[in-house]
């Protein structure tokens, strides 16, 4: 191999791992997991074991994330060309070279993944799994773009996160409890906010290019209030849910605290949100931390 192919090849590796977002992997196959975890996956001598951990955490960590993130950089190109945030941690800007190369190895490593976890499950986790999957693409695909519906498009989003969770719960064939449950709907209602809020920075962006989302139908500041009280909903739940779901409600917080400075937020100004959304993605490893210690208090007492 020539030196300059060799400069295509990493190029082109760059370009793939780029548009998968790195720094969101954790956000998909962490939920899901911890819900196979602590649903008793491990435990079940009938289920897929640990095969069906590591694979089903692989899958959900790097494939799943190349066909969200990947194939809306293909779909997105020229809105994202017009885009100020694109080109670092937010994302790439996709070369229409790359383009052909991307659709392919999303769908090349998705399908082994799938067919396995069909395999192993049962039809209720397939059914979740396809759920899973038809959000990723309805998301961005022409004609569905289920993200420029308003309020569907956080509806849309909230399920790429929850959904890996769910699936991890059904496939270790594990007990909906209240505590579950309410835990689960937190996590929607977390994602939901997080979502609206992340559309806010780009109001003025996508109204100039006629793209919809629940930013630009409510406008920057009644956006960030709206994503303020999904977060608190999503506290209330788990404080209702009584111990030990309840824990976690104080973890709401600082989400809240992060965006209430934007709640007055004129559109003309919405790229300011981008310094509260830049807050969001650190601020996710923090939480990611504390729920994990959590977690493993709840496994280690039983």
């Amino acid at each position: 191999m020539t030196t300059s192919e060799r400069s295509g090849v990493r190029t082109a590796v760059g370009q793939l791992v780029g548009s998968s977002r790195p720094v969101s992997w954790i956000n998909t196959a962490y939920p899901f997991a911890a819900a196979y975890l602590l649903a008793g996956g491990l435990a079940d001598d009938d289920g897929p074991g640990l095969v069906g951990l590591v694979l089903g955490t692989l899958y959900f960590l790097i494939p799943y994330n190349l066909l969200m993130y990947g194939l809306n950089d293909v779909w997105d190109y020229e809105s994202d060309l017009r885009n100020p945030r694109k080109g670092g941690i937010e994302g790439v800007v996709l070369s229409r070279r790359w383009h052909r190369l991307t659709v392919w190895s999303a769908v090349l490593t998705n399908v082994p993944f799938l067919v396995y976890l069909v395999a192993v499950g049962d039809p209720a986790s397939t059914a979740v799994l396809a759920v899973s999957v038809f959000a990723v693409v309805a998301y961005s695909a022409p004609r569905l773009r289920f993200k420029e519906r308003p309020l569907l498009d956080s509806a849309t989003s909230s399920t790429h996160f929850v959904s890996p969770a769910v699936f991890g719960l059904v496939l270790a064939d594990g007990r909906l409890t209240g505590a579950v449950l309410a835990a689960l709907v937190a996590f929607f209602c977390w994602g939901m906010a997080s979502q609206a809020f992340g559309a806010v920075q780009d109001v003025e962006a996508d109204r100039a290019a006629g793209i919809g989302s629940v930013a630009t139908r409510l406008g920057a500041a009644r956006t960030v209030r709206a994503a303020m009280v999904f977060y608190a909903l999503a506290g209330v739940v788990l404080l209702l849910a009584g111990p030990p779901a309840a824990l976690a409600a104080v973890l709401v917080v600082p989400y809240i605290i992060n965006i209430a400075r934007f709640r007055h937020l004129d559109d003309a100004d919405c790229e300011r949100a981008n310094a509260g959304w830049r807050r969001f993605l650190w601020l996710n490893l923090v939480t990611g931390f504390l729920v994990t210690q959590l977690f493993i208090a709840l496994w280690m007492t039983g």
